[in-house]
């Protein structure tokens, strides 16, 4: 009993005699068009790709990243600023002027406001400590319908988890490093 191509088992020991397809006929495309060769096919595909691949002006990208990421670090010069002249000293300066930055971001996230100026200003949104910031409220934000556990707890480093782990051993690896060059008294 052939059980191999051009049968089809129909569950009670019976099999199905079906057509073998044969290769050498023409292949039909899904709109009914024969399809003559492969190089007019990849050409083809390779014109639907340019026309739905957007295109992108690299130096006005640029010139909004540098928009957005500076106003980002204008605002939080002015904290810091604001910091020093309410008589504290630069260290607690820097940590309010990193807090504050952080609490505008998730807030600006929990309002949907974050993703436009992100979109709008690429790079210049996503490198600051905001961009962090965001990339640990949304997939919480996101995935809080799924609960405290199995939602926000298990997906709220999903885009920034990579970030953290990558930048942890990374530092591991250069403290490693400069705990050999001082064994071998190359550092001092």
């Amino acid at each position: 009993m052939n059980r191999g191509q051009g049968s089809e088992w129909l569950g009670t020991g019976v099999f199905k005699k079906t057509p073998v397809p044969n290769h050498s006929q023409p292949k039909i495309s899904p709109k009914g068009g024969i399809i003559v060769d492969k190089q007019k096919q990849q050409q083809a595909y390779e014109n639907y790709v340019k026309q739905k691949t957007p295109m992108h002006n690299l130096p006005a990208n640029m010139a909004k990243a540098f928009v957005v990421g500076g106003i980002i670090c204008v605002i939080g010069q002015a904290i810091l600023n604001y910091c020093e002249k309410a008589g504290l000293d630069k260290d607690t300066s820097a940590g309010w002027t990193s807090l504050i930055l952080i609490l505008l971001s998730v807030l600006l996230t929990g309002f949907n406001l974050y993703p436009s100026i992100a979109k709008w200003g690429g790079a210049g949104a996503l490198v600051p400590i905001t961009g962090f910031a965001n990339s640990v409220a949304a997939p919480a934000i996101e995935y809080k319908k799924e609960g405290q556990v199995m939602g926000i707890g298990c997906k709220i480093f999903t885009i920034a988890g990579p970030v953290i782990l990558y930048g942890i051993f990374t530092s591991w690896l250069i403290g490693l490093g400069y705990w050999v060059l001082k064994l071998a008294d190359i550092v001092k």
